[in-house]
């Protein structure tokens, strides 16, 4: 029996800015996608190495939205 791979938005503005995770099993390959850098593909192996590249690549501190819009982003990848 196969498993449907189920498609997580984390973030999007438009079909050129965006932030996609596929959970197919037990890898979750996510996909970043800006008019600036192209698309980029990370592949992981668990949840908490999801969070971890999550939290690193999006350091609160730094973050140039408002604080609402990274907890709605935070709290999608924590969905996943």
């Amino acid at each position: 029996m196969s498993h449907a791979i189920k498609k997580h938005v984390i973030f999007k503005k438009d079909k050129w800015n965006m932030i996609t995770v596929e959970v197919n099993g037990s890898r979750l390959i996510l996909r970043e996608i800006s008019d600036q850098w192209g698309e980029d593909t990370h592949t992981f192996m668990s949840r908490p190495a999801l969070m971890k590249w999550a939290n690193d690549r999006f350091p609160k501190d730094k973050y140039e939205g408002t604080e609402e819009e990274y907890n709605t982003m935070m709290e999608a990848f924590r969905s996943v």
